[in-house]
């Protein structure tokens, strides 16, 4: 007799030691999860700042956000991805963020906050339930990778504009990054985003370093344990947009993004956990937890690909002391030349933004692909839900309606 299949998926063999850990991480790993998180420490974090700060928040109810934020999901970043041996970087929903700002201004902090805990409750349910492997496999690959181009083209853009506008630091990147990669011997002494985030230091410090903010005192940041309270209409408005951000929008990029580099996260798994640990997050008044898909891109974007996991757990490790020390970290890395930023993520994206092209325009459904990118680039929200959403909606409706034959043979 057939034994049924679990919901839950289990890893595929022990964890791995720490001696195994430490042999697996490299410079190269190392550098990949740096850069994913300064990634995830910058421009995600100004957008928390200007949404929590916009809808009357103050510093400490920002301070204990960013705590749940890097600290909370920087646990679950480690112990997932240690147990799983698989490049597993939890963070939080920067469109769900987005859509929390319109909601503070009519709606308590007490009332979003018990819109995060039903939100975390329905994401723990639709993992649970095995939906939410049904659902990601539903959808055609070539239509998700396109909404992924569409989502970390403006990685590719923003590089561009930094050697552009600032190219006395991007420009020395770039050049490092091409040599390196050009010149094989060289490259596997130094690999070339390596040489690309030293010549960007290095930049920097010749044009006289970063200033000091006067509010980096390294201080720690204690989180604060907030009671929520249940509004109908402010639930009705966030918990099926949030849910949405979460398992499709966020959770579908980063299941793309390291299906892509080969990997097979453990899709009910990590919906479940994002749901479990949103319930944790919402009483520090973080918004709900995702797989986040461009620093899980960046950690997996170059290397052995067995060993793309050490590159998150840097990532994990970082995030911890980032959310405890938040308000230093952030006025640190707010300080540094937004063109240093730009110029190493967009490098970093290069390989992960050909692959998603590749995959969205070479294979079937290309003109239900081609809307999704279109729909996603132009960012252009529709209740309250953003593009990326609505990218897939109307590819896939396209693509049933103009592409039967195309489905029908996937």
């Amino acid at each position: 007799m057939t034994q049924p299949t679990p919901v839950l998926e289990r890893p595929d063999g022990p964890a791995p030691s720490p001696a195994r850990v430490l042999a697996d991480l490299g410079p190269t790993y190392a550098v990949n999860g740096l850069v994913g998180f300064i990634f995830s420490a910058t421009g995600p974090v100004a957008i928390v700042l200007a949404t929590g700060a916009g809808g009357g928040l103050g510093q400490a109810e920002l301070a204990s956000w960013l705590f749940g934020s890097f600290f909370l999901n920087g646990l679950l970043t480690l112990w997932l991805t240690w147990r799983w041996r698989t490049p597993l970087v939890f963070f939080w929903t920067i469109p769900g963020t987005v859509l929390v700002g319109p909601a503070l201004a009519h709606a308590s902090h007490a009332q979003v906050i018990g819109a995060f805990l039903v939100t975390g409750a329905l994401i723990a349910a639709v993992g649970a339930s095995g939906w939410a492997r049904r659902g990601m496999a539903a959808v055609p690959m070539p239509i998700v990778m396109a909404m992924v181009a569409g989502v970390f083209l403006r990685f590719g853009l923003d590089l561009v504009r930094a050697v552009h506008d600032d190219a006395w630091i991007a420009a020395p990147m770039v050049v490092a990054f091409l040599v390196l990669s050009a010149w094989g011997r060289a490259g596997r002494w130094v690999p070339p985003i390596v040489g690309a985030l030293l010549a960007g230091l290095v930049a920097i410090a010749a044009a006289g370093g970063i200033a000091w903010p006067a509010q980096a005192d390294f201080s720690i940041a204690p989180p604060r344990l907030y009671a929520p309270q249940f509004s109908l209409p402010v639930l009705l408005e966030l918990v099926v947009p949030l849910a949405i951000t979460v398992l499709v929008v966020q959770n579908g990029q980063g299941f793309s993004v390291l299906q892509a580099a080969g990997h097979a996260p453990p899709v009910n798994v990590v919906t479940v956990a994002c749901g479990l640990m949103s319930l944790v997050t919402a009483f520090v008044g973080t918004v709900s937890t995702c797989l986040t898909g461009p620093t899980n891109a960046l950690v997996s974007s170059s290397g052995d690909r067995s060993r793309h996991y050490t590159g998150a757990l840097v990532v994990g490790v970082l995030a911890l002391a980032f959310g405890l020390t938040s308000p230093t970290f952030t006025a640190l890395l707010l300080a540094a030349p937004k063109a240093f930023v730009a110029a190493l993520a967009g490098l970093a994206m290069l390989k992960v933004l050909q692959g998603a092209f590749a995959t969205a325009f070479s294979g079937r459904v290309p003109l239900g692909a081609l809307v999704t990118f279109l729909v996603t680039v132009a960012d252009r929200p529709i209740l309250n839900v953003g593009a990326p959403f609505w990218g897939l909606v109307v590819g896939i409706a396209v693509s049933m309606l103009l592409e039967r034959d195309d489905l029908r043979r996937r």
